[in-house]
């Protein structure tokens, strides 16, 4: 992650940042932007360098921060937004030769988790996500570019799994029978997703579509502070965020798990997300929202099982493997949490 001086030097100059190289440390445990930590005279900061192979139009974006950005400025000026710095002449990021880069204040006197280990930290960041689509509710969501299209497009995930299954190499169809024949088992969980798009059952809201517990601060009692890294901050369905946290928060095990006895869910952790983001947004949901809440568990875990298996069908071309059947094994372990997420659903129907 490093970066040429030169670089560094202007980009942090646009700002009005003076910083020495060593005074630039790597930061976080982000995959997708590099991260960088700035201690300057003037004050700490986030740098960061944005992928544009994934955002291929950060310009949305910058959009989408304005729009926060004043919105919570006039509307909830006492909320801490981990939005960006603009440079000195009002732009919010910086091109230089080919790449994007961007600077934020680091808020002091946080940290960030990796995992979630408690139930608590569970309900500190459910209260969060749910506070931040509550004070933007009256935001009009056609004024909103999308940084990421389709991101969380169940039904162009099927269309891309059946088209992967139509091409794949026979060995592939060959290992991956049991998992494929499991999707194909849970389509009523896509068949729910096209009714709620096509029938228009829920509103559209502005979300941060990218949930875990690591964009979320925390102070040093435990209490959450605010959400960061609001790249995937766009329109979209509150099933995503909820489903999201259901998805990463309820186990122990991550998607790299490759026993899959040791996936379970914890009941009191899924209990302290439904109390903390009820708590924030129960009384700005309508009433089909609640009735699809426990069902945001099963849409997220199942797309990303699909996605996981798309890939494997493909070639692998999509997500890193560190072994031949990694994406596979991906597969498997978001079917079986799956399975265990709808085994904790019963007791709550």
């Amino acid at each position: 992650m490093m970066i040429h001086s030169n670089a560094l030097q202007y980009v942090l100059d646009q700002y009005g940042v003076s910083a020495e190289p060593d005074q630039i440390t790597p930061f976080g445990t982000g995959l997708i932007n590099c991260t960088w930590k700035v201690n300057s005279i003037t004050g700490t900061y986030i740098l960061q360098r944005i992928n544009t192979n994934v955002f291929k139009s950060p310009e949305r974006i910058d959009h989408n921060l304005s729009l926060i950005k004043t919105y919570l400025s006039e509307s909830n000026p006492e909320y801490i937004f981990a939005g960006p710095t603009v440079t000195l002449d009002g732009r919010i990021s910086v091109a230089h030769n080919d790449e994007v880069y961007r600077v934020q204040p680091f808020i002091s006197g946080s940290y960030t988790l990796d995992s979630v280990t408690s139930a608590g930290q569970a309900y500190q960041a459910a209260k969060q996500f749910a506070k931040f689509s509550r004070l933007l509710k009256d935001l009009k969501t056609d004024n909103f570019a999308y940084p990421l299209e389709n991101f969380h497009n169940l039904d162009l995930r099927v269309t891309q799994f059946n088209k992967a299954l139509e091409n794949a190499q026979e060995e592939r169809i060959t290992l991956a029978t049991s998992e494929i024949h499991k999707v194909k088992n849970y389509m009523d969980i896509a068949f729910r997703y096209n009714q709620i798009v096509e029938e228009k059952l829920i509103p559209l809201r502005i979300i941060h579509h990218d949930t875990k517990i690591s964009n979320v601060l925390f102070d040093h009692n435990d209490n959450g502070l605010c959400v960061i890294d609001l790249d995937t901050v766009m329109p979209g369905f509150f099933i995503s965020d909820v489903g999201d946290m259901m998805r990463t928060y309820l186990s122990e095990s991550t998607e790299e798990e490759q026993d899959f006895d040791m996936i379970t869910v914890r009941k009191e952790v899924f209990n302290q997300i439904c109390r903390g983001y009820l708590e924030e947004m129960g009384e700005e949901m309508t009433a089909v929202e609640r009735e699809l809440f426990l069902y945001s568990g099963r849409f997220m875990i199942y797309m990303q099982a699909v996605r996981f298996l798309t890939d494997f069908l493909n070639g692998d071309v999509y997500y890193p493997i560190k072994y031949p059947l990694h994406n596979l094994k991906r597969a498997g372990n978001q079917i079986k949490l799956l399975q265990r997420y709808m085994d904790l659903e019963l007791e709550f129907i």
